[in-house]
């Protein structure tokens, strides 16, 4: 009964994403033109307004659907620097764990069952440095998170480590953007919001943790990650 209700949510979320007219209102022109709106809710009703927005954001990326760059910046226009960073945050994290489980309960027997040696070495990979590859990618904004989530859940890593690891390694991307939303006016178009020197600058800070991993090889080359929950 447990996997049928996950089965039948992920279906929803699919044909959601195929059927909704996802062009039409996930644009930086629609965000602006509702800004004013969106505004005077969050001053009328400002719990409701943000715990709304953290379900939503947590929803969307539980069930992988698009839009999350426009409710990053959506956060920081309503909410300001610090409060939207934490919804953003939270509800980035919890979503993509969320997502995590959805892969793992309902894709990673059926893969394993035809593909077990590409597999099984992706999973010895992670069970000797998953984290610091993970943290890598989370660091970099031009890897989609939902693949991430998806690809993940194929694999050993403890729901509770990707957990902690990507509530890090999105913090960056989270606050860059929740910044950006607040100089919405300013936005012409989202590829203004990451530079070249910005992305470069966070390649660099992505390869930290995989230096660490060289260097701590030798410590944890034989550690091996618990079963996942």
């Amino acid at each position: 009964m447990y996997r049928r209700s996950l089965i039948l949510l992920v279906v929803a979320g699919i044909l959601l994403s195929l059927y909704w007219d996802w062009d039409r209102y996930l644009t930086l022109e629609t965000l602006k033109a509702s800004y004013h709106t969106l505004l005077a809710l969050r001053a009328d009703f400002p719990w409701l307004s943000a715990l709304l927005f953290f379900m939503l954001y947590l929803g969307l990326t539980a069930l992988s659907l698009p839009g999350l760059t426009l409710l990053k910046l959506t956060g920081g226009a309503l909410f300001g620097l610090e409060i939207g960073t934490l919804l953003v945050s939270f509800a980035n994290s919890i979503g993509a764990t969320l997502a995590l489980l959805l892969s793992r309960h309902l894709l990673r027997d059926l893969i394993h069952s035809r593909f077990p040696d590409p597999l099984d070495i992706i999973n010895q990979g992670v069970a000797e440095g998953g984290i610091f590859y993970l943290l890598s990618i989370r660091l970099v904004p031009i890897f989609p998170s939902s693949v991430v989530n998806l690809l993940m859940g194929l694999t050993p890593m403890p729901a509770r480590t990707f957990y902690w690891v990507s509530q890090i390694g999105m913090l960056p991307a989270a606050l860059i953007y929740v910044q950006a939303g607040t100089q919405l006016a300013r936005i012409q178009q989202l590829s203004d919001i990451v530079s070249f020197g910005l992305l470069s600058a966070l390649l660099l800070f992505a390869g930290v943790p995989l230096l660490a991993r060289q260097l701590l090889k030798p410590k944890i080359g034989g550690a091996t990650l618990p079963s996942p929950p």
